[in-house]
Order: structure tokens, then C-alpha cells, then sequence
């Protein structure tokens, strides 16, 4: 397992290497006022610790995605490792690094709104469309997905549509109530039993010696399907998600200082990165091969995969912990996902949030189009899905490398994943058969270059126009002072 323990090291060493170069490249300062003090509201700016904001910034970001993902990854094989390792460190973590932090020095706006202001009017509709389409997705994947592990947990004794519609209820009170009454206050208890449970599952695969394959660049799957552009839908959640673009400003708003970022935004990041190299190195190990993996997804999907592997390792009181660990992943991005949708079109329409009412007329109409996105399969779902979380995520990025182009820094950090990224994006929706234009891999490669080459010249054309203008980068909050009676940590 020599791949396996390497590239958590890496991981661990990319936050204090990559993910300082980053910061001091964005150049955080931490005397300057955060929204949390600045638009304090007592709803959703509310300033909480750095431990508070990070463990709730896990377990927003860390949905299903760094579980189920890496299953279904785990196909490819030791391929997949790669991904985790080099997306997580140079594009999802540098990703959600750039979001949240733009996102500060703007009062907290969301992806919408920032990208009105770097990339124009016209994005901004493109990905307000994107971003709830997602959020919706996410919210109702994040139902279903729970639903069918408790479901599993309880031997099938309590029907799937009763546990749908208790965690809906739980869904409802966390996005209408403020966000220290529910979120900031049973977040830190489910950080623990998630870390705890990857924990107990990576431990067990070292104690155990399992046999975790080591590095091969040859694709297991099965099935035969390309590794490239799959394995960047397939593996989202843990190496770079444009869903995280829509939840790191939830924590932008309650962040006491810019010096936290890098704990809160990075390096939760890399977490959610460990974690998703856990659950593949489980997967590649314990099933006899990607044949024997094959058989328990076709059969159970990730879910059974999830039960599996936790109780193999754990045993039954353990594995039953390590489940309620993953159940907890899905439920802690739903309830957000929810939220940041209602933040979002409230943003969009100007609607003020301060009460109850104002957040119902948004919330009741969210909740009842994705209880019937629930009637839809789940294979379906999580496909587009993918799909709109790595445009989303094409689209914060190209945010981050005009913030820095326009900053006259290093813009090559946000720049290069975003280029690559576009590609793969481009190159999937040509190829897909289902969802895309079915056009043969190779030529899909080809219109792939030619666009995203496109794409590079529109970006940096409008940059340097913009750099020519007094456009101002961060919104001005030199009035405000913040009370000395605040702890800061």
C-alpha cells in the first residue's frame, strides 16, 4: 500500500506547501473587517470560530461525492489516486480557497454575483441557472441517497418514503432557522463521528494489510470506458466541485478573519481529498478485484459498497458507526444545498431574508420541485449532476483567475486547472450519448481544443480590457471597525 499512504502524504504536505503559496499569492489581510461583522444580520452573517466554520465547511462540501464517487472511480483503478491527489491540491482546493475568499472581500456574495462581476452580466444568468440547477440536484441526490444507506442500515423495516420525508422536515428547519440555531450547533458533533468513521475504515485497511493495488496507469474498468473525460465526472467530490463554489460563501459570511481562510477553505478540502482516497482504496481492495466491485454497485449501488467495507473492517457496532458517518455527509450538504439556494435567489431578486416569511415564499417552492426530482432514477440524477457541478466549477474558477489577473498576481494557479477543466467539459458533453451529442471520443478530443482555445482568448481578452478601467476588486469596508470585545482565534 505504498501508492495509498503516499498520497495522503502528499495531500498533507500540499496543504502546508501548495496551499500557503496560495494564500500568499491571494494575499489574505487580517486586519481587515469580515461580512460576519460587517452585515451582521443574526440569520445567515454570524461570526463563529474557525473550528466551528471548518468542521461545518466539511461537512457542507463533503456530500456524498467523496464517498460514492471514489466507489464508482475505483473502477478505473489506481488511476484514480492521480486525481484525487493532483485535483485536490491544484484545482479543488485552490477552488474553493479562491471562492471563499473573493467571496469575503465582496460582503459575502455568492457565485451568481460574483461572477456578474468579473465575467459579466450575461455569465451571471448563465450560472444562476447552473448554480440552483445544481443546488436542486445536489439537495434531492443528498435526499435520496441518505434515504437508501438508512434504509439499508435498517434492513428495509422502515419504508424509503417515510425516511425521505423525516429528512425533508430536517431539511426545511435548517434552511429557514439561522444559521448558529441548527447548523452551528450539531455540525461539530457530525464532523466528529465523519472523521471518525474514515478514520476507522483508513486505519483498518494499514492494520489489516490490505491488498490496496499500487500505481498503475492502465484502466481497470470493467466496462472499458475511457478514463478520459469520466473519471473527472466520475470523482468529483474530492478532487475539485463546482458545488463547493456555492457553500464556502454560507461560511464566508460567518468567518471571523481573513487569516482563517486557509484552515477553513483549503484545507477542508484536503480532508475531504483523504477521505475520498480512503473510500478508494477500500473499494479497490476488499471485493477481489474491479470485477467483484462491479457486481456489489450493480447489485446494491455505492450504498451497498458503503455497508460492505464498514463492516468488513469495524465489525457490526463500528460498521454500524462508520455508516452513520457517511449518512451524515449527504445530509450536511443537503440542508446547505437548500440554503444556499435560497440565499442565492433571495441575492438575485433582492428579497431580504430577516424573516420567517420572506424565506418561506423561497424555500416551500425549492423543497416541492425536488420532492418530485426524488421520482426520478438515481443513476440519472447523479449523471447530470456531475455534469453541472464541474461546469459550475469551470465557471468559479475563471472567477478566481480574473480576480488574480486583474490583481496583476499570479493568475496561472486559477488559470491552468481552469483550462484544463473547460476542456473536459467540453470533450464530455460531445461525447456522452445520453445526456450529450454522441460524437466518437476522438473528434470530441479535437472540438474540445478548438473551443476551449476560444474560450482562452475571449477570457483574456475581456481581462486585459477590464485592467485598463478603475474597476474596483474588493468592495470597500474601510468605515467599519470590528469591536475589540470579539474573539479572535
Amino acid at each position: 500500500m505504498i501508492t495509498f499512504i503516499v498520497c495522503i502524504v502528499l495531500l498533507i504536505v500540499g496543504y502546508f506547501t501548495y496551499g500557503k503559496y496560495v494564500e500568499k499569492v491571494f494575499g489574505e489581510r487580517h486586519d481587515r473587517p469580515t461580512p460576519a461583522f460587517v452585515n451582521s444580520d443574526g440569520v445567515d452573517y454570524v461570526p463563529m470560530s474557525t473550528s466551528k466554520n471548518s468542521l461545518i465547511q466539511l461537512l457542507n462540501i463533503a456530500g456524498t461525492g467523496p464517498v460514492f464517487g471514489p466507489i464508482a472511480g475505483a473502477l478505473y483503478g489506481p488511476v484514480a489516486f492521480i486525481w484525487i491527489v493532483v485535483g485536490c491540491i491544484f484545482a479543488g482546493a485552490v477552488h474553493d480557497y479562491l471562492t471563499g475568499m473573493i467571496s469575503i472581500r465582496n460582503k459575502g456574495a455568492h457565485l451568481p454575483e460574483l461572477v456578474s462581476k468579473f465575467l459579466g452580466k450575461f455569465m451571471k444568468h448563465v450560472v444562476n441557472v447552473f448554480a440552483l440547477l445544481l443546488l436542486l440536484l445536489v439537495g434531492t441526490v443528498f435526499v435520496t441517497s441518505p434515504a437508501m444507506l438508512i434504509n439499508n442500515l435498517l434492513d428495509g423495516k422502515v419504508a424509503l418514503a417515510i425516511i425521505v420525508g423525516v429528512i425533508f422536515l430536517y431539511y426545511i428547519l435548517a434552511t429557514l432557522l439561522p444559521v448558529d440555531k441548527i447548523i452551528g450547533r450539531l455540525y461539530p458533533y457530525f464532523g466528529a463521528l465523519l472523521v471518525i468513521s474514515a478514520l476507522g475504515v483508513g486505519i483498518g485497511l494499514i492494520v489489516t494489510g490490505a491488498p490496496i493495488p499500487e500505481l498503475s496507469f492502465t484502466n481497470m474498468h470493467p466496462g472499458n470506458l475511457p478514463i478520459f473525460p469520466l473519471i473527472f465526472f466520475t470523482i468529483t467530490c474530492g478532487a475539485l466541485s463546482g458545488f463547493h463554489a456555492t457553500q464556502t460563501p454560507i461560511i464566508s459570511r460567518t468567518t471571523q478573519n481573513e487569516k482563517q481562510g486557509r484552515k477553513i477553505f483549503y484545507g477542508m478540502m484536503i480532508a475531504e481529498g483523504i477521505i475520498a482516497m480512503i473510500w478508494a482504496a477500500a473499494s479497490m481492495s476488499l471485493f477481489g478485484g474491479y470485477d467483484g466491485l462491479n457486481e456489489v454497485i450493480a447489485a446494491g449501488g455505492p450504498a451497498a459498497v458503503v455497508s460492505e467495507v464498514s463492516l468488513l473492517m469495524l465489525g457490526s457496532i463500528g460498521g454500524t458507526l462508520a455508516v452513520l458517518g457517511v449518512i451524515v455527509l449527504p445530509v450536511t450538504s443537503g440542508d446547505t444545498a437548500f440554503r444556499a439556494a435560497r440565499m442565492i435567489i433571495a441575492d438575485y431578486f433582492k428579497f431580504g431574508q430577516a424573516k420567517l416569511l420572506s424565506r418561506l415564499w423561497i424555500a416551500i417552492p425549492l423543497f416541492v420541485i425536488s420532492y418530485g426530482l426524488t421520482k426520478i432514477d438515481f443513476n440519472i440524477l447523479w449523471r447530470y449532476f456531475s455534469w453541472a457541478n464541474q461546469v459550475t466549477a469551470v465557471i468559479a474558477l475563471w472567477v478566481g483567475a480574473m480576480y488574480l489577473f486583474l490583481a496583476k498576481k499570479n493568475h496561472w494557479i486559477a488559470t491552468i486547472p481552469a483550462t484544463f477543466m473547460t476542456y473536459m467539459v467540453i470533450v464530455y458533453i460531445l461525447y456522452e450519448p445520453t445526456m450529450g451529442f454522441g460524437i466518437p471520443l476522438n473528434a470530441s478530443f479535437i472540438g474540445g481544443i478548438v473551443a476551449t482555445i476560444a474560450i482562452l482568448a475571449v477570457f483574456f481578452n475581456s481581462a486585459h480590457k477590464k485592467r485598463g478601467t478603475s474597476f474596483l476588486l474588493d468592495e470597500d469596508v474601510s468605515g467599519y471597525q470590528i469591536a475589540s470585545t470579539v474573539e479572535q482565534d
